[in-house]
């Protein structure tokens, strides 16, 4: 079985990444899991002195997601050239209790033409530091914009989906 834990990298609430990260959910194959992080926008800015036990609540939640899960899956905007800072500080959460270390990551960039090279590739940087391992042959890079949206927040759109599907047939390969 594999259980996947997905973080949008976008707070906004009609996000096309956190869509996306729901329409890969609702493709989940008979026998493997998600999970879809919410809790982006409650965790606490990143202070090495606030590492230490008792972590703060929404830290100790997101570290006990990580560690459950078998992979993650990253869906990111890019906010001037780079990750949004609330997935950056996401990300330093991790670096200490070391969740992400030899974890399975992939990214779904969902960009328009042209946008979202910078986001990934300070994402690419980020995991590489806290020793993730990138399952490049899942990665997806994609568009989003213009795309049909069911009222649950999942996209319709034939192709996506067969697109997203592909995501899972390289992560259970």
């Amino acid at each position: 079985m594999t259980h996947l834990l997905l973080i949008s990298g976008s707070t906004r609430a009609a996000s096309g990444n956190t869509a996306t990260l729901r329409t890969l959910a609702g493709l989940t194959p008979p026998g493997h899991t998600t999970d879809l992080y919410d809790g982006l926008s409650r965790l606490p800015a990143f202070n090495p002195d606030d590492d230490e036990p008792p972590l703060p609540g929404p830290v100790a939640a997101l570290r006990s997601r990580i560690e459950a899960a078998d992979a993650v899956v990253f869906c990111v905007p890019e906010y001037a050239g780079t990750v949004p800072g609330s997935l950056k500080n996401l990300l330093e959460w991790t670096v200490k209790g070391a969740q992400l270390y030899e974890k399975p990551v992939v990214w779904i960039d969902v960009a328009n033409t042209g946008r979202g090279a910078g986001a990934l590739a300070t994402l690419e940087v980020v995991l590489g530091y806290v020793g993730a391992v990138l399952v490049r042959s899942a990665c997806l890079r994609t568009m989003v914009t213009g795309r049909d949206r069911g009222p649950d927040c999942t996209f319709t759109d034939p192709e996506l989906r067969r697109e997203l599907a592909g995501v899972w047939d390289a992560l259970t390969a």
